[in-house]
């Protein structure tokens, strides 16, 4: 078995902007007690700690859960305290530029919703982040608004030209994430590898978008084994057979 087992979070751990449930919370408290654990999500700092920190008790175990924001230009680790480890941030100059070719192309498309919930732009750092219908959407509304990819690839198409010089990729369900080129999930990989020290052989990467063209997809380039999940409950259920290969004595 692994000894380092990575989570995407967004449909993996969690559904898409909500809080881990409290079963899920306890798996992952199980799962802290046997093995090393990591989180690799586009979402920044503040989205971690709604979704997945509040809900996890303030234990000696946290010293061995490794949170990456922002696919890895972010690294947080908990020593009594979270620390960030390091930040890797677009200028402002390169900020702006983004956020105004942004703006434009999503108007060019023809797409932008005539409601929103919350900021349809968000500067995550390392990571300028456009949700169509606002970070703050209801999962219902997000679920229907692009499912097959079309609204999405006609807005980068419109973007590409105006900001040639970075990576644009869908993100999640309504999300278009731009970044620094050669910033993915597969870079939070070879981060954890460098500042852990541990192989990617030794990893396992469990996700719901391992599919061509998902976000988690990147992380393949690695080498690292994976595991694809249908949803949240499917990673329940696989955390358990984890935890009980590793701690066959205990009851997960």
């Amino acid at each position: 078995m692994k000894s380092l087992i990575v989570f995407d979070l967004d449909g993996t751990l969690a559904e898409s902007k909500s809080s881990l449930d409290e079963e899920m919370a306890g798996l992952l408290g199980q799962l802290l007690d046997v093995a090393n654990v990591a989180v690799i999500s586009g979402g920044a700092w503040p989205q971690f700690e709604k979704q997945v920190l509040v809900h996890l008790p303030d234990h000696d175990r946290l010293a061995k859960l490794s949170l990456l924001p922002v696919c890895g230009t972010q690294f947080y680790r908990h020593d009594g305290a979270w620390n960030r480890l390091y930040s890797e941030e677009f200028t402002p100059a390169e900020k702006e530029r983004i956020i105004a070719a942004l703006d434009k192309a999503f108007d060019a498309s023809g797409f932008r919703a005539t409601r929103c919930w919350g900021k349809v732009i968000e500067d995550r750092g390392g990571q300028i982040t456009l949700s169509a219908l606002g970070q703050d959407a209801p999962l219902s509304e997000k679920q229907k608004w692009d499912p097959d990819f079309s609204k999405r690839q006609k807005i980068m198409a419109i973007l590409k030209p105006l900001i040639p010089d970075v990576s644009i990729k869908t993100g999640g369900s309504t999300s278009i994430d731009i970044t620094k080129p050669g910033i993915d999930k597969a870079y939070g990989i070879e981060k954890l590898r460098d500042l852990l020290g541990v192989g990617v052989a030794e990893m396992l990467f469990i996700g719901d978008a391992l599919f061509p063209g998902g976000n988690d997809s990147p992380v393949k380039k690695t080498g690292i084994k994976t595991i694809q999940v249908r949803d949240v409950e499917e990673t329940k259920r696989l955390i358990e057979a984890i935890v009980a290969c590793l701690d066959p004595k205990g009851s997960p």
